[in-house]
């Protein structure tokens, strides 16, 4: 399958050095609204917090990120997945 690669890299999220914008809308950590802020300064919150910067919506505007582990993201997100196979059968 040609395509597979390509949607697989589609789905990971930017994380930490990843994101690309010079503004962002940031969610904290205890998902609470912090507002737009610079790149440097959502980082430096992240790295304060011992956590990642998940970019979640990268086609809004600024986008949106939010303080969390990434490792938890990336389980949330496939628990979501396997919990929408679950209910397509």
């Amino acid at each position: 399958m040609k395509g597979a690669n390509n949607k697989a890299q589609g789905d990971k999220a930017r994380i930490n050095d990843e994101i690309k914008a010079r503004e962002v809308r940031l969610i904290g950590k205890d998902g609470e609204q912090v507002g737009v802020v610079s790149l440097a300064e959502a980082t430096r919150t992240a790295e304060e917090a011992s956590l990642d910067l998940v970019e979640i919506s990268p086609n809004a505007e600024p986008p949106v990120c939010k303080v969390m582990d990434y490792g938890k993201f990336l389980f949330e997100k496939s628990k979501a997945q396997k919990e929408q196979k679950k209910k397509q059968k």
